[in-house]
This record gives C-alpha cells, sequence and structure tokens, in this order.
C-alpha cells in the first residue's frame, strides 16, 4: 500500500524550492556503490544540504554536490561542543518511490536539542523541504534491498570563529545521505555499566548532542574489549535504573507486558523508533509500560523464568535483539531464535515503513516528484 500523502508536503515542498538553491551534480557517483553489500555510514549519495544562520536568520541554503566543509581551527564548535545531530531514514514503497520515515518527530527532536544547547531553531522549510529536495535529487540512492535504506544526517555546528565560552552567534545547518545497510546483523551483547555514567537529571540526556556520544566512547571500548557490542546504561545515583544503550532505547519482555524505561527524567533520548514500537506494541495486544525499570526487576523476571526478550530500538539499529545482558556476577543469556514478539515488530514497523501496511498514523512522508 503506498502511504498517503501529507496535504501539506506540497506547500513545504513549494516553500523550500523558493529558498534553496539547487546546484546538482553533472556526474553522479552511484556506479560506485554496491547496492547488494552496504554498510552503515561508509558511502554518501552524490548530494549535501548547507545552510548559515547569520545571527537573525537562515540564508544561503542550498543543495551541492557532497564535498567537505571548509572550517578555521578557531571554529566554536571544536572547543566548545555545541553540535546537535538526528538520525533519520527513507525508504522506497511498492512502487519504487521514497518515503521518509516520521521526519516531523524528528524535525522536533532536533530543536528541542538546539533549544538545549543554546543554539538556534531551523524552520520546517530548511529541515523538512530541505530533505524533500535532497532526496528528490538523490533518489536512485534510496535502496530497495530488505533491511536497507537512505539515513539521513542532520546536523548543526556553532559557526563562530572566536575562542570565547559563549554561545556562538552563528551557525551551519547540513543534511547528508548514506544508502545503508543495517547497524547490527546479529544478536547483540550488552554490558549493564557499574561505573561510569552517560547522562544525569538536569544534564543533556535527552538531547541528541554531540556531547553525549563522545562521553560514553571510551567505556565502550574497554566493553568491547571484553566482547560486548554496546552498554545499557544505567542511573548515576545507584547504578540500577535502566536508561538506554549507546545508540538505542530498550524494551524488555517480562510476561505479557513490555517494559521501557519513561523519560520523565530527562536522561534518556526520545526515540522515534522506540515510540513507533511502543505504537506497534499496543496493537499486537501487549501492555506497555514506560517507567522506572531496575536492573534488579530484569534479573529477578529472568531468574523467575519470565523474562522473555530484550531487544533495543533506534532508527540506525532499528530493532536489535540482545542475546546477552550482563551485570555483576550476573550472565544473563537469551535464545534470540524464539523472539516472537520482536520479531513480530520488525516486520509491522518495516511493512509500514516500506508501503506494504496501511500507514493509519501518517508516520511516512511521501517525496513528491520535482
Amino acid at each position: 500500500m503506498m502511504a498517503v500523502e501529507n496535504p501539506i508536503t506540497k506547500t513545504v515542498q513549494e516553500e523550500a524550492l523558493r529558498k534553496i538553491k539547487l546546484n546538482l551534480t553533472k556526474e553522479s557517483r552511484i556506479g560506485e556503490i554496491d547496492f547488494n553489500n552496504l554498510v552503515f555510514g561508509k558511502k554518501y549519495a552524490d548530494h549535501m544540504l548547507v545552510a548559515d544562520f547569520d545571527g537573525h536568520e537562515w540564508k544561503n541554503a542550498e543543495i551541492l554536490p557532497f564535498q567537505h566543509l571548509s572550517v578555521s581551527p578557531s571554529n566554536a564548535a571544536w572547543h566548545y561542543g555545541q553540535a546537535i545531530f538526528e538520525g533519520i531514514k527513507a525508504y522506497k514503497d511498492q512502487d519504487g518511490e521514497p518515503m521518509i520515515f516520521r521526519p516531523y518527530d524528528n524535525y522536533a527532536r532536533f530543536n528541542t536539542s538546539a533549544e538545549r544547547m543554546g543554539m538556534p531553531t531551523v524552520p520546517e522549510w530548511l529541515f523538512i523541504g530541505g530533505m524533500d529536495l535532497l532526496i528528490n535529487a538523490d533518489r536512485d540512492w534510496v535502496p530497495s534491498n530488505k533491511g536497507c535504506s537512505l539515513y539521513l544526517r542532520p546536523f548543526m555546528i556553532a559557526a563562530d570563529e572566536f575562542i570565547g565560552v559563549k554561545p556562538s552567534d552563528t551557525y551551519k545547518f547540513v543534511i547528508i545521505n548514506s544508502p545503508a545497510g543495517p547497524y547490527f546483523n546479529k544478536p547483540i551483547k550488552l554490558l549493564v555499566q557499574d561505573k561510569y555514567i552517560r547522562a544525569f537529571p538536569g544534564g543533556v540526556g535527552y538531547a541528541k548532542a554531540a556531547g553525549n556520544y563522545g562521553g560514553t566512547m571510551y567505556p565502550t571500548m574497554q566493553a568491547k574489549k571484553q566482547g560486548y557490542d554496546q552498554i545499557l546504561w544505567v542511573d548515576g545515583l545507584e547504578f540500577k535504573q535502566l536508561q538506554e544503550c549507546g545508540t538505542m532505547n530498550v524494551f524488555a519482555i517480562i510476561g505479557n507486558k513490555a517494559i521501557t524505561p519513561d523519560l520523565t527524567q530527562g536522561t534518556i533520548l526520545a526515540g522515534v523508533t522506540r515510540a513507533s514500537v511502543i505504537d506497534i506494541l499496543s496493537d499486537m495486544g501487549l501492555t506497555v509500560e514506560e517507567r522506572p525499570v531496575s536492573i534488579e526487576e530484569v534479573v529477578t523476571a529472568w531468574k523467575a523464568g519470565t523474562l522473555r526478550e530484550v531487544f533495543g530500538t533506534g532508527t540506525a539499529s532499528s530493532v536489535a535483539y540482545v542475546e546477552q545482558l550482563d551485570y555483576k556476577e550476573h550472565q544473563i543469556k537469551l535464545d534470540t531464535t524464539k523472539y516472537s514478539v520482536g520479531a513480530e515488530v520488525i516486520e509491522r514497523l518495516d511493512a509500514i515503513r516500506t508501503g506494504r501496511a496501511e500507514d493509519t498514523r501518517n508516520w511516512n512522508y511521501k517525496i513528491t516528484r520535482l
């Protein structure tokens, strides 16, 4: 089934066309890509979008061939970390036409991150309209292979050439896109971290700020040396309440309930895939509880035999099965071949994103040809 075109799509596209200059490549690089062997985040499509904030308004918006940015060594982003980003995916429907999955949710979260980091918000014509025009320019780069997508990375960085601790006055907004295969191609192993923390109430854990990821690199490196794929982060007071994984929110299926940490502490990302999975789980008849979840509750359920599944959700990873979860002396091993809930979630989510199932919640933004 094809996505129902959002009635505001045409208006957004028309405004973007008025405000964004199109400077398209004369020679595509698409012949260099092996679409049967895509690796996540390695290759980039022909074009990118760039725009500048001059302290008052967004200007110089342009879609141009993918290229390096020229940035001063004194750029404020290098020194003080004003940098945010989003991750969004586009898929082909059953007629081979591209659709973006829930871009308005990412747009809202991007501006939430911008406000928390003292950065300007981005207007709809630039974020949504810019993606529309960019995918129109690179529509042949949207993969059709199962499990693959066109991954879009909008980001904004401070642009002041000034070494001084203050919010930048100027900024650069960019969108790049990459044909991508699966982020994880097998079930993963998680280590529950009980020394380092990712986020604390009052901090920026709910923002998709670059520094949130930078601070996790060292402990994640140490975990990978021990054979783990990612860390499952917990709170910084008692090291007991689950937060999220490095690139994913987390769900536990205990009995007939799906349980996931709530967003009230401001320490985890309000994942778009997380929100989608919550709706899908409800459609499947499961009770979904968004609430504080302790690692002890998960361990207790495992010992009692009621812990059925654990999986992560995120734009990059989609739905990733957890086959092992280690916490102190507890090594929780799960048989992912029996993951019936996760399997149905994946199938339903994929069917909606690719137009094989009715998009009853208008999640898909269909790209109208120019």
